[in-house]
């Protein structure tokens, strides 16, 4: 038997880590959600007793939807720490190391920058970062903020299969494949390898899928804490095996679901160039493309992905891109065509959820919630179809069951989207209380951002889309107009228009406006947006044409903003 290397060491250190649902499964007391109802703790099987996608192109979210959502949230200079050993350069800035290339890996999994923490639960590490950030913040209130968040990404976390990111977040972001970790329990796949990898440190493969299951944890979960373990996981599988294909398409799914969209294209390119048939690959440099703006190329990289491997995660993407031309028509048939083909439950539930999305911002709310019942008969847990019945039964006025199922979603996955759709809810609602909730709902998006940064995701396109509404106006502009130096997709242009005119620059918001709808992507709020502001620069009859569009595609695009729109109109008779 051969003595053990300083490297074998390193490697069974970073299989050593603690299994991320250990927090979870422990006894708890009954604990206040982010709704702020009571639930019980997880494992009694007990629902909360109030309780759960805009897809940006990921965004974010999308979950949005996994394989389809379009443009996402992104990024703000990131308040990655220094400290963290081995940070690899960003593609493409000066001094980068190619993709591939063999680094000195990171010892084990500890969070840059976080003290040891009884037990090593990453997650506690990961508020206490949070809290440190928030010190430069209003300390009082997003203190509260930091304990809200933790009880909601502990208290109702619960796993969701492989390769089903939130509707809410853009097509980028999930990049993850359905059955990365063949549709089992991630959680279990997780500590299944964290065991093996103890045992054979010098399985690049398996570093790779561990890599790439601390991704797909994070975005089901909404708890970013995860990158830098899936970023260690990734570039010990590059250290021990350069170039080989797996990881290569692991750090571009990472860099996708931190919305680094050109990272994710230079890794995609990459790992294709080791395996031009990467299903992970393929997916995630049409995922780039979209959330880069490069509609055209996007839609090549979609033909050629479905001519190499066709399937739901190609499928959907390839819908996605129709979608954002206006096409949905081609859309709906492509779609159809992934339900018909899916097998496993995990297919069927995030496929059923993509065409409920897409019928319900064509404002078929019918029809959405005959697709969302389907999803979740395959799988009830699944967050993006609980989502999305809660939005369609929102613009069917059952207001009730919407916030019901809106407050489920979110004391399971705080994301910026679920956030403010549901602090909207409460002030259409109006009740006693209300405008307390959704000032809650509100700060919980700052905490969460917060949270992300920390941990490498850019975040500038949630702020901007949060904080123009319900934050600090001017910090949504300087979001805003950093996103659009980074890429010019419909979702930022938008976001830019709508942040410069909470702002009063509505002549310099116009042309954003009329860029986000250029393209007929079908949007009823990007059509709001752009009449509010139209109306505001003078363009009477264009404004009011807007409007009506808007409301004539989705009457119930969102709980305030048809109501303004309605109110816009009616002020311009």
């Amino acid at each position: 038997m051969s003595p053990r290397t300083n490297d074998d060491a390193a490697d069974e250190a970073g299989a050593r880590q603690a299994d991320p649902e250990q927090d979870a499964a422990a006894p708890a007391a009954v604990a206040v959600t982010a709704s702020g109802a009571e639930s019980m703790p997880p494992g009694t099987g007990e629902t909360p007793a109030s309780g759960a996608a805009r897809r940006l192109p990921s965004d974010s979210a999308e979950a949005a939807a996994s394989a389809h959502e379009g443009p996402s949230a992104h990024e703000e200079p990131s308040a990655r720490e220094d400290s963290s050993a081995h940070e690899e350069p960003s593609a493409g800035g000066a001094g980068a190391v190619p993709p591939g290339t063999a680094e000195a890996p990171a010892p084990g999994f500890e969070e840059p920058g976080c003290e040891e923490v009884s037990g090593s639960e990453p997650r506690v590490a990961a508020l206490r970062r949070f809290a440190a950030a928030g010190r430069r913040w209003r300390a009082v209130q997003l203190a509260g903020c930091a304990a809200l968040l933790a009880v909601a990404l502990t208290g109702g976390a619960i796993a969701v299969g492989a390769g089903r990111a939130p509707a809410t977040v853009p097509a980028a972001s999930a990049a993850v494949d359905p059955g990365v970790l063949g549709g089992g329990n991630l959680d279990a796949s997780i500590a299944a390898l964290q065991t093996h990898l103890r045992t054979q440190p010098k399985d690049s493969a398996s570093w790779a899928t561990l890599g790439l299951a601390y991704v797909e944890q994070a975005r089901t979960k909404g708890d970013p804490s995860r990158y830098p373990q899936a970023e260690q996981a990734l570039k010990r599988s590059l250290a021990l095996a350069p170039d080989n294909d797996p990881a290569l398409a692991g750090r571009a799914a990472l860099a996708a679901a931190r919305h680094d969209f050109k990272d994710a294209l230079t890794y995609a390119d990459a790992a294709l160039r080791q395996n031009p048939y990467s299903e992970r690959a393929l997916s995630s440099r049409i995922d780039a493309l979209v959330e880069l703006g490069r509609y055209a190329e996007a839609s090549k990289a979609a033909e050629t992905a479905d001519a190499r491997k066709p399937g739901v995660p190609v499928f959907t993407r390839y819908a996605y891109v129709h979608e954002l031309r206006g096409d949905v028509t081609t859309a709906h048939r492509v779609l159809e065509q992934a339900l018909a083909g899916a097998t496993s439950p995990g297919d069927v539930a995030y496929v059923a959820a993509q065409l409920g999305q897409l019928a319900w911002n064509q404002g078929d709310y019918r029809t959405a919630l005959g697709y969302y019942a389907r999803a979740l008969a395959a799988d009830d847990t699944y967050l993006p179809a609980l989502e999305g019945r809660a939005r369609a039964q929102a613009a069917s006025g059952d207001r009730a069951a919407a916030v019901k199922g809106m407050e489920t979603v979110v004391s399971r996955y705080p994301l910026p989207g679920p956030l403010v759709e549901l602090g909207e809810l409460y002030e259409a609602r109006d009740a006693a209380g209300d405008r307390a909730r959704a000032r809650q709902q509100y700060a919980l998006v700052d905490a969460w951002i917060a949270l992300a940064r920390a941990n490498g995701v850019n975040a500038d396109l949630d702020t901007a889309l949060a904080a123009a509404d319900h934050g600090d106006k001017a910090a949504a502009l300087r979001a805003a107009r950093a996103e659009w130096a980074r890429r010019h997709t419909v979702h930022t242009a938008d976001a830019l228009a709508w942040a410069l005119h909470v702002n009063g620059h509505d002549a310099e918001a116009l042309p954003y406006a009329r860029r986000a709808t250029a393209t007929g992507y079908r949007n009823a709020a990007f059509r709001y947006h752009r009449g509010i502001i139209e109306l505001a620069t003078g363009h009477r009859a264009a404004g009011r044409a807007s409007l009506t569009s808007a409301l004539r595609l989705n009457p119930g695009f969102s709980p305030l903003g048809a109501a303004e729109a309605r109110k816009a109109l009616e002020a311009t008779r």
